[in-house]
């Protein structure tokens, strides 16, 4: 089991900020004795590596963040990586698709980053905005993918989404029936070869997880995601996620850092 620090961002905007979340993380994840399963967490027993990125040169980052992960999806069961900021579960999820065939992503965030080419925030394609598109444009399957939380969609998304038919699960649908949401996609994922988990803390409400650069109300509870997770990673295709988007500069008591680090933790 491997967890990398990756402070790679391409947006310098909103995202700014983002780079030192791995640190943050990992310094409070040393402030947690177990996770809810009652796995003792200890940062000794774990593989700690961080894959060294230029965020002046996007192109460069990218292409390290790529060999380095394939090499390390490819040697290890396990594997958590710590944003950065959206853009670095691109190059993550392209090498996860070269070595597991028959990949399936789960995606938790507020929106669905999918703005055409070229109109993302002032960073290099793909940024934050537009990774997920620039993946199926590039032939991932988008019957293999799931959207939790999105609730912010621009029209040309809409467009995108409807025309690749990528499933969307609204927080209408979990506040409904959250459980058998779960069961459905578990039972989607269950027959990959591998399952990536993606998240971005604004999947979470705001009141929850004040501390990245895209506020969108009405989002999950720390306690819908955690339910998620603990069932999720329960699923043998399970191989490999990341947390992005948690700003340090942005957050109140901590509560952000915090949130990530127990999420984390519940995965492991």
């Amino acid at each position: 089991m491997q967890i990398i620090r990756v402070k790679a961002i391409n947006a310098p905007g909103r995202a700014l900020g983002c780079e030192k979340a791995p640190a943050e993380i990992l310094r409070v994840l040393s402030d947690i004795a177990s996770n809810e399963k009652g796995k003792l967490i200890d940062k000794k027993l774990f593989n700690l590596e961080e894959i060294h990125v230029n965020n002046s040169d996007v192109e460069e980052s990218q292409e390290l963040i790529y060999k380095n992960a394939k090499k390390i999806f490819s040697e290890q069961d396990k594997a958590f990586f710590i944003g950065g900021d959206h853009s670095i579960s691109y190059p993550l999820m392209k090498a996860f698709s070269e070595v597991f065939r028959n990949s399936f992503l789960i995606v938790f965030d507020a929106h669905v980053d999918c703005i055409a080419g070229g109109k993302g925030t002032s960073g290099k394609e793909p940024t934050h905005e537009e990774w997920l598109r620039k993946l199926v444009e590039e032939g991932f399957p988008p019957e293999n993918i799931i959207l939790i939380s999105a609730r912010n969609i621009w029209p040309e998304e809409f467009v995108f989404i409807k025309e690749k038919k990528i499933r969307i699960i609204t927080m209408q649908q979990i506040q409904e029936d959250r459980r058998g949401v779960c069961d459905g996609i578990m039972e989607k994922a269950r027959g990959a070869d591998g399952l990536y988990i993606s998240i971005d803390i604004d999947s979470i409400d705001p009141g929850f997880a004040p501390a990245t650069g895209y506020l969108e109300p009405g989002g999950m509870t720390s306690r819908e995601l955690i339910y998620f997770l603990h069932r999720l990673t329960l699923l043998k295709s399970f191989k490999a996620a990341d947390i992005v988007e948690i700003n340090p500069d942005k957050d109140i008591n901590e509560m952000t850092i915090k949130l990530g680090a127990k999420l984390l933790a519940e995965m492991i």
